[in-house]
């Protein structure tokens, strides 16, 4: 997830060697239980429309219809953002036109080709790139990229019901096929341009990659030709059991990835576990079979008893950093629900975290910090942590009017 990513991991390494994250001392399973009414009296669709609404006039090139990386510019911004915090502007307007707003989604979706590449690295696959020039897509094609982006065509197909996201998903599922291979026992590497590179940090096979390429390829069989089916569906269940085999801790939650010598970086971000958690549900709901609920339950309060702590004088923190992976192990929490009623506690406890965000940690322009305790005006300038809130505050919009 180019270079964004790059400068995350390098952080990830420092903070997993320090105590610098503002956590204080905690104890899985204490009180951590939020008050019945959090956040009662607030309009979740109404904040996730007002950032909305901020980007589109602050972030937004009127030309393209793409938006920048970040607002004010910095240092070395190329013209458009990356893939990444496009696809979370796109993943906020899925929720949004589904809360009955008209944010212009089917054009927004559209603008993914200009992200398309359609041969790179002697791969003549088609792909999506990270980058794009305003009309073609560029730079590294990551795995997880194309899955995620993956996912939101899946989401605009339910949505408008444009047959044309299917074909393009179809194509994603080709891209990513490709990218497997018997190294470490299968998978998929980071990127096309990396894979088993020794010495080289980035080639590894990571949680991100195959855990988001498996969500997307469950998704995907939901709603792709009978003939595909069982294809999609074994590539997607071999993926699940190589992250279990390779990444899983025995708290239930996830590592970040193996390089290609073997060794296992232990760092973990909640979105690895939160996609795990999806993919439990999702195979459970096609196969029946309980062990994978049995998985995601454990993996949900595994992510819970991990990463939400007090922090910064919050007694119900979820990481103060990255909130895009908070977003997805919400995400997950929601899909969960129906199925396991105790996952609404942690979703309860992000609440207040977003609402405390909303409350201490923002710009006099109303931008979120990145970090939601207040502590730090960190990278309150990228359109990725601005695109979380959107997410995450139409997604608790869904999931309280459901």
């Amino acid at each position: 997830m180019k270079k964004l990513l790059l400068s995350l991991l390098t952080l990830s390494t420092v903070l997993f060697f320090s105590c610098g994250d503002g956590a204080e001392e905690w104890t899985p399973n204490g009180p951590q239980t939020p008050p019945p009414g959090a956040g009662a009296d607030v309009d979740y669709k109404e904040r996730a429309k007002e950032i909305f609404d901020k980007i589109q006039v602050y972030y937004k090139t009127e030309t393209t219809g793409l938006y920048k990386e970040n607002y004010p510019a910095q240092a070395g911004d190329q013209a458009y953002s990356y893939l990444w915090p496009f696809d979370g502007i796109v993943s906020g307007a899925a929720l949004l036109t589904q809360l009955g707003y008209n944010v212009n989604y089917e054009t927004l979706v559209g603008n993914f080709d200009k992200y398309w590449r359609q041969g790179a690295a002697g791969n003549n696959i088609p792909g999506f790139g990270s980058s794009t020039n305003g009309t073609t897509g560029g730079g590294t094609r990551f795995y997880d990229d194309n899955s995620i982006a993956g996912i939101s065509l899946v989401e605009a197909y339910h949505i408008t019901g444009n047959a044309a996201y299917l074909a393009k998903a179809k194509q994603v599922v080709a891209f990513l096929k490709a990218g497997e291979d018997n190294k470490l026992g299968g998978a998929l590497w980071w990127n096309e341009d990396q894979k088993d590179l020794t010495g080289v940090s980035d080639s590894n096979k990571p949680a991100c990659s195959n855990g988001y390429a498996t969500q997307f390829l469950l998704q995907y069989h939901e709603v792709c030709d009978a003939s595909e089916k069982a294809d999609v569906l074994a590539f997607a269940k071999r993926l699940y059991t190589w992250l279990r085999d390779n990444l899983l801790d025995t708290d239930n939650c996830y590592w970040n990835d193996k390089n290609n010598l073997g060794t296992v970086n232990k760092y973990k971000w909640t979105y690895n576990t939160g996609v795990m958690v999806q993919n439990g549900i999702c195979l459970y709901r096609i196969t029946g079979e309980k062990s994978y609920l049995d998985h995601a339950i454990a993996s949900a309060q595994g992510a819970y008893d991990y990463f939400v702590k007090p922090r910064n004088g919050v007694s119900l923190a979820f990481p103060d950093s990255d909130p895009w992976f908070n977003t997805k192990l919400l995400r997950a929490y929601i899909d969960l629900v129906p199925l396991h009623a105790e996952a609404d506690k942690y979703i309860r406890a992000y609440i207040n975290f977003i609402n405390h965000g909303y409350d201490k940690a923002r710009t006099d322009m109303g931008f979120f910090y990145e970090d939601w305790t207040g502590a730090d005006p960190k990278r309150y300038y990228s359109l990725l942590m601005q695109a979380a809130v959107v997410e995450s505050y139409a997604a608790i919009a869904v999931y309280k009017e459901n």
